[in-house]
């Protein structure tokens, strides 16, 4: 019993583009409230690390040996 022939893989420039499920995924307004987002959480952990190192520094400085 032969095989079954295997549909030929569709050239991807004949593929109809797939929409985003978000219809503004792509805009500026989209890509800015990312960039925004990212700059408050690097800010907020940057403050965490800094902390945390202020605490080293200062243990570090008051601990008595």
């Amino acid at each position: 019993m032969p095989d079954a022939p295997t549909p030929a893989a569709q050239d991807p420039a004949t593929q109809p583009e797939a929409l985003p499920r978000d219809p503004g995924a792509g805009s500026e307004k989209y890509k800015a409230r990312g960039v925004a987002l990212r700059v408050v959480v690097y800010v907020i952990a940057g403050h965490f690390f800094a902390g945390f190192l202020w605490l080293l520094f200062y243990l570090g400085a008051n601990s008595h040996k």
